[in-house]
């Protein structure tokens, strides 16, 4: 018997989705269809053939200055191949994936850590493997899906990714943003054996760092595990004359989990979580985002374990780098233009209004500049803001510029 039914498109077909709607009625182009990028991206960016002055790059230290790293990239790929051409599980690691690991961990005063192709991945995976349930074999099971997390509600798409199929309220709880006080409140009527705390060193939207004693003496108190996402802050925090020395030191002393991102001091792609042995070799297994994908490129891999020893031995990198970082934060401020209360590397101008804020994005760019602006959704609707990563490589000449453009464009809106 054949069917009547007259034949449909993928248009026709995906009309229930309603994303030609979304499309024709997002007035911002480059939401949902990014320029095109020509060339290495540093202290300038070429896009669609126009060369910027870049305040969006997260891999900020312009480390091509201090490490020949498209060579060590080179000598990996020659040596180990450009793909492990498997999971960790079917095939193995390559020698670069354990060095890189042995190096995360000793780095992060953790005794072993397990990679990821990113650092989404890394959070993702954590959560995954904290709250799985699975039998492998008779005696060879893990049930956890009595896990109760608690996390400050800033805290990575990543993290709320792997936590979205738990109940929220029973397994899942958010604390005001950097709001101890919250967060004990919440733990004070959580009755459970299994607890995790879930917070961020430096929180990407806004630059605020978080209060990582105050959070680790909770989760003392509580007997909570405590998981800190570090990706902002690894290899860029540590040292005592350097900001946040305190809080760096508790989460390499005192967290029991730590994810670390290898695309912002490192300048290059992955992630991994570091912690106790027997938890991590368990991860292999259980977080899924190891056992099925494939790991880190190998000469990625042996790159990122170079680039990590270059900016532990030479510490003068990361100290210039911040003290950049913290004289343009001044300049703003001699120009009474407010930044987040914070010391950390990132700059965010709050803008307030939606169209506001999007309207600089645009102006910044017909004058030379690429400034992210962070809106709705991505922070609350109308708390707009400017979120600024200075470049290591960027000259005063630029840095004036930018601050003179900027000026201009507050008293054009009456800001």
């Amino acid at each position: 018997m054949t069917s009547s039914r007259t034949p449909t498109t993928s248009v026709d077909r995906l009309a229930p989705w309603a994303f030609a709607e979304f499309v024709e009625a997002n007035t911002h182009d480059t939401a949902y269809r990014p320029p095109v990028v020509d060339g290495p991206v540093g202290p300038t960016i070429v896009r669609n053939g126009r060369e910027l002055v870049n305040f969006a790059s997260i891999s900020f230290l312009d480390l091509e200055r201090h490490v020949p790293v498209r060579r060590h990239f080179a000598e990996g790929a020659l040596a180990h191949g450009l793909s492990t051409s498997g999971s960790r599980m079917t095939q193995g690691i390559c020698r670069p994936h354990q060095v890189l690991e042995e190096t995360i961990a000793r780095h992060t005063g953790k005794e072993r850590a397990i990679s990821f192709a990113t650092g989404l991945l890394a959070n993702i995976g954590f959560v995954t493997a904290m709250s799985s349930s699975a039998q492998f074999d008779t005696g060879i099971e893990v049930s956890n899906r009595d896990t109760v997390f608690v996390a400050d509600r800033d805290v990575h798409w990543s993290i709320w990714k792997g936590l979205e199929g738990l109940d929220y309220g029973r397994n899942v709880h958010a604390f005001r943003h950097n709001d101890v006080a919250d967060l004990a409140r919440i733990l004070n009527r959580i009755n459970a054996r299994k607890l995790v705390v879930i917070a961020e060193s430096i929180y990407s939207a806004d630059g605020t760092m978080g209060p990582i004693v105050e959070i680790l003496d909770e989760c003392d108190r509580h007997g909570a595990i405590s998981m800190i996402d570090d990706a902002n802050g690894f290899m860029v925090y540590g040292p005592e004359n350097r900001p946040y020395a305190r809080e760096a030191a508790a989460i390499r002393d005192r967290a029991d989990f730590v994810m670390v991102s290898l695309s912002k001091a490192i300048g290059l792609e992955g992630g991994a979580i570091a912690g106790p042995a027997a938890a991590i070799d368990a991860f292999e297994l259980l977080s899924g985002t190891s056992m099925f994908t494939a790991a880190i490129q190998p000469p990625t891999a042996y790159a990122a374990e170079r680039t990590i020893d270059v900016l532990a031995r030479n510490p003068k990198i990361v100290d210039d780098y911040l003290a950049h970082a913290a004289r343009l934060r001044r300049q703003m401020h001699e120009i009474d233009t407010p930044t987040t209360p914070t010391e950390s590397y990132m700059l965010s101008v709050p803008i307030g209004n939606d169209a506001a804020a999007l309207q600089m994005r645009e102006w910044f760019v017909e004058d030379g500049y690429l400034v992210p602006v962070f809106s709705y959704p991505a922070v609350l609707r109308n708390q707009a803001l400017l979120r600024l990563f200075p470049h290591a490589g960027h000259t005063e000449e630029q840095m004036d510029g930018f601050l003179r453009t900027l000026i201009t464009y507050r008293r054009r809106l009456g800001i």
